[in-house]
């Protein structure tokens, strides 16, 4: 399905509404097409240069009066309310459709994989959901609107032309087929154009949010200069694309203007020659050539709207693009909710890639975790521990074997339902910029401040909190910039403390901790992971030591399996890593 037809059906709700504007719109500009005909009835009925009609100077003024007082009625009282419903509803049609469509567009992006978004620059689909969604509005109004009108305008205002002279009417369109040449020539290449000069602006606010957010590391670096460079390459790049983009629209509008000029020229010579011949009245002269302009007017707002919806249907084209992603992790059509879990988990047979044609990262993972037991992953770096832990809330779907919780393969269950049984730390644990009591009910948004003084104080964070300036309402800024390391983890413990989950997962919780706050993560890890299903994943084996069960995951490979005391009776891989880390004495 194309993308217009997609977007269609974000627009069919309000259709009717859409009718409404176009009617009301036709008023609109209809009005103005009695200036021609009221300019000749003033020139041949009453100054009646011919002297046809024989008024009196007194009957002269009298019709004089009664027409311009009854045009300055219709165009007081009756065209202002017009325009207004006209516009306001035009604009509450195309917000309402925008609102749809980011919505959805929203609820769409947090269902995307994690690996879409390890693929993906934030600031690319930022620029999809906010600029090109934006520009999505003038297809709106521009092409399901205004489009509409200005063809109604041109055809009555034909219409009334055919009344007055049939062959002048026919000079007047007579370059029309060259005008629709001219389009159909120009504008299959300026959508083209157009997409590319869109993406080119979305690399450079993809570049612009990812430097921004890395300021620190360019501050450090000295990277100044270089940094500069590589915004230039980008910036320079999407000036090109805006440079030949320009170029053709140039070109298209100094075609399309010309035959839009040529025609009233060739109206007036015309005109003049058959008012010379007695075969046309002065006033009908001078009525053509005002139609000419409301003929040709709506002709070059075609001409603009035509860019415009090059302009919008690119940009349609990018929203539907990512709006099309497809999902990696899918619900299957009579998956089950799973409702709250003992914390049972059965690794079979896991084997995992990330790609088809990439090795495998995990192979015959097997392990069968009891409810409420203490398990701990460790191990070199890039041996697997963190993809093993990731696969157990559905993050990534194994690619063979399978995983059950409480004897049911999670891949037969809704994935929320199986997430909301899961409670994850991490090293680098991401809070948002609001106050920390925001933060801390991520873990449960409908918590009252008492559950959320009392999730802080399990996770030792009260104490520090209270001393903030504004406590529990204190901004912790972009990705919790105000706070130390030690205090954001604090805040993220809370937020599971709050959640209250059968199963707890620590990935690298406090590797990145001084060892006061490492001490004081471990007291709240310990609190929290009581009578709970814990998988832990660690890097500092002293934090582990008191697990019941610690797993050695090599090259994606289970190699070790044992307590700590059995482990470093067996001197195998666990033993080495402790000797290494001269934590034996």
């Amino acid at each position: 399905m194309s993308s217009v037809k997609q977007f269609m059906k974000f627009v069919a709700p309000y259709k009717w509404k859409i009718v409404l504007t176009v009617i009301i719109g036709v008023f609109k500009f209809a009005i103005p097409l009695l200036i021609p005909l009221i300019m000749k009835f003033v020139i041949d009925d009453i100054i009646d240069p011919q002297g046809v009609h024989n008024l009196t100077y007194e009957e002269k003024i009298s019709k004089l009066v009664w027409i311009m007082g009854g045009s300055f009625i219709v165009f007081l009282l009756l065209r202002p309310p017009i325009e207004y419903f006209r516009q306001y509803l035009a604009q509450w049609v195309g917000n309402k459709i925008l609102y749809d469509v980011r919505d959805r567009l929203f609820d769409h992006l947090q269902k995307l994989s994690l690996k879409y978004y390890s693929q993906t620059k934030t600031g690319e689909i930022i620029s999809r959901v906010i600029h090109d969604v934006e520009q999505t509005k003038n297809f709106v109004i521009t092409g399901l609107m205004n489009v509409w009108l200005d063809v109604v305008t041109i055809a009555i205002a034909i219409g009334i032309m055919m009344t007055m002279d049939f062959w002048l009417t026919i000079v007047a369109i007579i370059l029309f087929p060259f005008f629709g040449f001219s389009i159909k020539y120009f504008y299959g290449r300026l959508r083209l154009l157009t997409r590319e000069r869109s993406q080119a602006l979305a690399e450079v606010q993809g570049h612009l949010h990812e430097r921004v957010q890395g300021i620190p590391v360019t501050r450090s670096f000295a990277l100044e200069d270089y940094e500069q460079d590589q915004f230039e390459k980008r910036n320079g790049k999407f000036l090109n694309k805006a440079l030949e983009h320009t170029s053709w629209n140039a070109k298209t509008f100094a075609v399309t203007n010309t035959i839009t000029d040529l025609a009233p020229l060739l109206v007036i010579a015309f005109a003049g020659f058959f008012v010379i011949n007695d075969s046309l009245s002065l006033g009908a002269m001078a009525a053509f050539v005002g139609y000419m302009e409301r003929v040709y007017s709506p002709l070059r707002r075609l001409i603009n709207s035509s860019t415009v919806l090059v302009q919008s249907i690119a940009s349609i084209d990018r929203v539907f693009e990512l709006m099309n992603e497809k999902y990696d992790i899918n619900d299957k059509t009579d998956a089950k909710e799973l409702g709250r879990v003992e914390g049972k988990i059965d690794f079979e047979n896991i084997s995992f890639r990330y790609e088809e044609n990439e090795a495998e990262v995990l192979k015959n993972v097997n392990l069968n975790v009891t409810a409420g037991e203490t398990i701990a992953f460790v191990g070199m770096s890039g041996g697997g521990k963190s993809t093993l832990i990731s696969l157990l809330p559905r993050f990534y779907d194994v690619t063979g074997g399978a995983i059950k919780v409480d004897g049911t393969d999670i891949r037969d269950v809704e994935a929320r339902s199986l997430r909301n049984n899961i409670g994850m730390v991490l090293q680098d644990n991401i809070l948002f910029s609001e106050s920390i009591a925001v933060n801390i009910r991520m873990g449960n948004p409908y918590a009252t401040d008492e559950e959320v003084m009392e999730a802080a104080k399990a996770a030792n964070a009260h104490d520090f909190i209270k001393d903030l300036p504004q406590g529990y309402d204190t901004l912790v800024g972009e990705r919790g910039v105000k706070l130390s390391g030690g205090q954001k983890q604090r805040i993220a413990i809370a937020r599971v403390f709050l959640k209250n989950p059968p199963i707890l997962i620590f990935d690298e919780a406090t590797s990145a901790l001084d060892l006061e706050s490492e001490h004081t993560i471990q007291e709240a890890v310990e609190k929290l992971a009581s009578d709970r299903t814990t998988f832990i994943v660690a890097h500092r084996l002293a934090t582990i030591t008191h697990a019941d069960r610690i797993v050695v995951v090599e090259n994606g490979e289970i190699t070790e399996v044992g307590s700590h005391d059995e482990l470093m009776k067996k001197k195998g891989s666990y033993y080495d890593l402790y000797q290494v880390q001269h934590l034996n004495d």
